[in-house]
């Protein structure tokens, strides 16, 4: 009977200990989703930032991570960060890679406007009502 009793109670015990685990673990992954989305943007505002003080290589190199990073996230779909709303006015910018990266390459100072409409695009849509 003490036996059972005990079972009882740990089990009572353990259901709010699963309820609030669950809690944690839906709080982590929005917090976890903001950070990417966050590490993008600074991915590109410091581009932006090192090619307007004229660090084009380094500019380059953060550029590149950012396309990698919006790329990733494009291609995970209904699992992405990113609304489909989002996804879709972000494609936009994937079409400009190759060329902000040869301008970076080449220390061409076109390179910091181009990059600056870019964030000024990615502020856009990230702050959309739609997302």
């Amino acid at each position: 009977m003490y036996l059972c009793l005990s079972l009882a109670f740990f089990l009572l015990g353990l259901i709010p200990m699963a309820l609030r685990a669950r809690d944690y673990a839906e709080e982590r992954e929005a917090a976890q989703h903001e950070v990417r989305l966050k590490q993008m943007e600074t991915q590109l505002a410091a581009a932006v930032i090192n090619a307007d003080r004229g660090e084009y290589e380094p500019a380059r190199q953060t550029a590149s991570d950012f396309f990698t990073s919006l790329r990733s996230q494009i291609d995970r779909g209904s699992q992405s960060d990113l609304s489909t709303f989002q996804r879709d006015k972000l494609k936009v910018l994937l079409t400009q890679r190759d060329d902000v990266i040869t301008l970076l390459a080449r220390s061409d100072p076109a390179a910091v406007n181009r990059l600056s409409e870019m964030y000024v695009t990615y502020q856009k849509t990230m702050n959309d009502v739609r997302t």
